[in-house]
């Protein structure tokens, strides 16, 4: 081996151990060097996400720029929920009676004209037999007609037979239980027997009787009321009345569920002893979430108006430490939440306290973007 040979073999060697450190300095700082830039982004845009167009669709999130707007202010107070009375009825005889069968149970739903007590009247059979010989002269005098009898003899026959007739509907016979009697034209069913029938649809709510009972009028067999429309009665003080109008929306907190309700009445009259007014509130107790009884606590609209700054109440979240935030956009279109302070919740709406105006939140679809920011930042840990 030759000199000349010797140099070009020393020569290569250097330039592959070259090549070598280049290549393992390079790795080293990619590993390090750039890992350390990209952490650092990442540190910076934390909980802050970027949704597609798809997403925010299919999401149906909704991003306005937050404004003040007049809202109402609100007095709470304290409840108390009760029939209410225009769907309630009482089913009783309105003669001397005998119960002789119940066609209904307690906490049974029953519609309007639904037979519910079957009872027996002496005075029932008496009047059930003058109908039908009133209804059997009747049709006798209108099938001769006016030419063959007399005008006062036709004219007493119809008076005869209207008589008798709104007798035995006074008595307590529904406008059926009448037309089957006359059809049949059978006095053996003038017995005294008839049906009491639901006067409104709801649940039966009480029964005072028993079988083979002697009733006097007036007596309440049953009660059934509608419990789909209750009222609530707050009390407030007589200066605050002044200042809830009907018609006033307001909510009624049972502590687990809110419902909404709306002011119907006024009470003149001050209670002896609290010294507070009545306000009555008609609620829509569709899922029956409220009874007649339960206490309750009712936040109710006042005329009196201010400017605030107010979101929907289902854009206001609770974080992980309970406390308020919500979710807004920056201008790179990024979502990120931010803690704010609610001063109070009053019919759906959130009342914000230190927070710009001009914002950009999200307003419908809040929830799922914090889930979305949520699960993001379990990614980037994670990882």
């Amino acid at each position: 081996m030759n000199t000349r040979t010797l140099l070009m073999l020393l020569m290569l060697s250097i330039s592959s151990t070259t090549a070598t450190w280049a290549y393992a300095s390079n790795e080293h700082n990619e590993e390090h060097g750039g890992s350390g830039h990209e952490e650092q982004e990442n540190h910076d845009d934390e909980g802050a996400i970027i949704l597609s167009p798809q997403q925010i669709k299919m999401a149906g999130i909704v991003v306005k720029a937050i404004k003040p707007g007049i809202i109402h202010s609100v007095v709470t107070a304290p409840g108390e929920v009760h029939f209410n009375n225009y769907k309630t009825a009482a089913i009783s005889p309105r003669i001397t009676s005998q119960v002789i069968s119940c066609h209904v149970e307690l906490g049974e739903d029953v519609r309007l004209g639904q037979p519910i007590v079957t009872l027996s009247s002496v005075d029932m059979a008496a009047a059930q037999g003058d109908l039908l010989v009133a209804d059997r002269e009747w049709k006798r005098v209108k099938k001769l007609g006016r030419k063959v009898v007399s005008e006062s003899r036709y004219t007493q026959a119809k008076v005869n037979w209207e008589l008798a007739r709104g007798k035995v509907k006074a008595y307590g016979m529904s406008d059926e239980q009448i037309k089957k009697l006359l059809d049949s034209e059978d006095f053996s069913r003038a017995n005294g027997q008839f049906d009491l029938v639901a006067t409104h649809g709801g649940v039966v709510l009480a029964e005072n009787y028993i079988l083979g009972q002697q009733v006097d009028p007036g007596h309440e067999l049953i009660r059934i009321t509608n419990e789909r429309s209750l009222w609530v009665v707050a009390n407030v003080s007589p200066v605050t009345s002044n200042t809830i109008n009907i018609g006033n929306k307001a909510i009624i907190d049972t502590g687990n569920d809110k419902i909404e309700a709306t002011v119907i009445q006024k009470y003149h009259s001050l209670n002896e002893k609290t010294r507070t007014t009545g306000i009555r509130l008609s609620v829509e107790n569709t899922n029956e979430l409220i009874h007649p009884g339960m206490f309750v606590t009712a936040q109710i609209e006042t005329s009196l108006k201010s400017k605030e700054l107010t979101l929907p109440e289902a854009a206001v979240l609770r974080s992980d430490d309970g406390d308020w935030m919500i979710m807004v956009q920056d201008d790179e279109g990024k979502f990120a939440s931010k803690e704010i302070e609610v001063k109070r919740i009053s019919n759906g709406r959130a009342v914000l306290r230190d927070i710009e105006v001009g914002t950009r939140v999200v307003t419908e679809g809040a929830f799922f973007v914090w889930s979305e920011s949520a699960k993001s930042g379990f990614e980037e840990h994670d990882h």
